[in-house]
């Protein structure tokens, strides 16, 4: 399940990019969803553990990752902290269900996230409501914003 949180939480981790830096291992990067996902975001191949083919950059190393990217291999494999997602652009958005459907998550966020146009649950903990689709989110994240 997905859970969202809108605006500043404590205990977030908000520099992803340097957090990932000094924590990732190396076999994460043997994981397939993770080369998916850095293929996906990043069109980038990944090689090796050290070794990334970068259609833009050539050849790089796993610091030289996108900061969404960074952030949805945290999100993946680093299940004891909740990560800033506003890192992420769309084009993260639907890794972030992924991850969601193969256990829980919680993200915290400071700008809309377009989740797409299909169904999906997740729980706004801000007011703990369940939605299932980028209307009922937006009608969520209008109401929060109305309520400050």
């Amino acid at each position: 399940m997905l859970y969202i949180y809108y605006g500043d939480k404590e205990n977030v981790i908000n520099r992803s990019d340097i957090y990932f830096n000094s924590t990732y291992q190396d076999e994460w990067l043997d994981d397939e969803l993770v080369r998916e996902m850095i293929l996906y975001v990043d069109r980038s191949r990944v090689v090796s553990a050290h070794l990334i083919e970068s259609p833009v950059l050539g050849p790089i190393g796993p610091k030289d990752l996108s900061g969404g990217t960074k952030t949805l291999i945290l999100m993946y494999k680093d299940k004891e902290h909740i990560f800033n997602a506003t890192n992420c652009g769309n084009n993260c958005a639907k890794w972030i269900l992924e991850i969601a459907k193969r256990g829980d998550l919680t993200i915290c966020l400071q700008h809309n996230l377009d989740f797409g146009p299909g169904y999906f649950e997740a729980v706004v903990l801000n007011n703990r409501q369940m939605i299932h689709n980028m209307k009922e989110l937006l009608d969520v994240i209008f109401e929060l914003e109305n309520a400050e």
